[in-house]
């Protein structure tokens, strides 16, 4: 886990990417935050970049692929899981077959999308301060 490196956002939903970038930005976080719309564009920055993103958070619902089979490629991607990025989920809506088949593919969380601003801004603080503070068997090479 590359805790310098940037944050991957996959969100379809302009609002919510405004959102996203907004908090980030008032976070003030030292990571540099990638955003993409589907979950092919940021596989395909996955699989060529050089860089070793810090965390993904990814939506469930989006064109083209949707986050569980997005999270599968990654998951099933051995170059991709060397890496030991944190895959969460970052969702408008939960179903315990969701949740269940999310930790099925190893996501390291599953979160609803906070309705207001506030809420929105602790649990991205907590997720990434979290996540700041874990140890992964990549720091250990």
């Amino acid at each position: 886990m590359n805790k310098s490196g940037p944050i991957i956002v996959i969100e379809d939903d302009t609002d919510d990417q405004e959102i996203l970038v907004e908090i980030f930005r008032k976070l003030d976080f030292d990571n540099e935050v990638f955003y993409f719309y589907d979950g092919n564009d940021a596989l395909e920055f996955l699989n060529k970049t050089e860089v070793q993103p810090f965390l993904i958070l990814s939506d469930i619902n989006m064109p083209k692929i949707d986050g569980f089979e997005l999270r599968s490629k990654v998951f099933t991607n051995e170059q991709l899981q060397i890496k030991c990025i944190p895959y969460l989920f970052f969702t408008t809506g939960a179903t315990k077959k969701a949740v269940t088949d999310a930790y099925a593919l190893s996501v390291q969380g599953f979160f609803l999308k906070p309705t207001s601003m506030a809420d929105f801004e602790r649990t991205i603080r907590k997720i990434v301060e979290y996540w700041k503070e874990c140890i992964a068997p990549s720091q250990y090479e």
